[in-house]
């Protein structure tokens, strides 16, 4: 008999916690472009979460790789910096100028969507099977409501096409860089965060030069934003995330892929008042059903006992 990971009281309050805190950044972020431009949030966030992480790492004594890497291991892990930090970041904060916090949250629900076709080409042992193919038909439908013309009626701005685009590119950048975190080497995961996290940040302070000129002067609201941005949704919560891991298991941890766009709706109708329409909604319960029902399997074998 295999039995399967003990989920503790401390394991469901994680990753609850984890669930608010990703849910609640996008809410975040939507304050913070009230006082600085976009790319250049993008920069500040990046830079403080690699101080952070970049210090936790080099306490714990720096280690990275196992062996000695390859250039296409060195290779690799520039790709996953770029995809997983600079261009994300970046994609996101322009995008939320024209969609609401509540938008950017349900589209981060796809990336667990956008990994099953790359897995099944990219991985040995992903091949997609029919729930994973119903579940990924049913949760496409969801995006395909997001994107559409009417999916979010609260900008009347004709960027607003685009800012979806750019927020699902992030969510579909987040889906590649995860796949391709399965060919790399074993790894120290708080070193490979720092890394990766320092990869982006020169791409990110370049496009902001180059794009939005000198960093503009922010206010004290605005400072504050930024740093919790970095600190708590980049950098602490990645610490969380690994406690999570650890303890229960990364099937249980990807209960956050429910809890984030439930979350960012929540607080974005809260404390924004952003609207809840109906096309919202449908997109929403889509996406969330297709992820439910690909995910079935491991849920299965994450809460109840099988034989070997």
């Amino acid at each position: 008999m295999i039995q399967p990971p003990e989920i503790s009281r401390r394991d469901w309050i994680m990753v609850v916690a984890l669930g608010v805190i990703w849910g609640a950044t996008f809410l975040v972020i939507e304050i913070a472009l009230e006082g600085i431009t976009p790319f250049w949030l993008a920069t500040a966030r990046v830079v403080f979460a690699t101080a952070l992480v970049g210090l936790i790492w080099q306490v714990r004594g720096g280690a990275l790789f196992a062996e000695r890497p390859t250039p296409a291991t060195v290779g690799l892990t520039l790709v996953i910096g770029v995809l997983s930090t600079a261009l994300p970041f970046l994609l996101i904060s322009w995008g939320q100028q024209f969609v609401t916090s509540g938008f950017t949250g349900v589209s981060m629900a796809s990336v667990a969507l956008m990994v099953l076709p790359l897995a099944h080409f990219m991985v040995p042992g992903e091949q997609l099977s029919w729930r994973k193919v119903a579940g990924f038909v049913i949760g496409f439908a969801g995006v395909v409501i997001l994107i559409g013309g009417q999916a979010f009626e609260s900008s009347a701005s004709a960027n607003e096409t685009f800012g979806r685009l750019a927020v699902l590119g992030a969510a579909g950048c987040y889906a590649i860089s995860s796949v391709l975190l399965r060919k790399l080497p074993t790894v120290d995961s708080t070193g490979l965060t720092a890394i990766t996290l320092a990869i982006g940040t020169p791409i990110a302070l370049i496009c902001a030069l180059l794009v939005e000129g000198p960093p503009p002067a922010v206010d004290s609201r605005t400072f504050l934003a930024l740093a919790l941005l970095g600190m708590v949704p980049t950098a602490g919560a990645f610490l969380l995330r690994v406690m999570v891991v650890r303890s229960a298991g990364p099937t249980f941890m990807s209960l956050t892929n429910y809890q984030v766009p439930l979350w960012s709706v929540l607080f974005g109708w809260l404390v924004l008042n952003e609207p809840l329409p109906p096309s919202l909604l449908w997109a929403l319960i889509l996406i969330l059903l297709g992820v439910a029902l690909s995910q079935y399997g491991a849920f299965k074998r994450l809460f109840t006992q099988s034989d070997t």
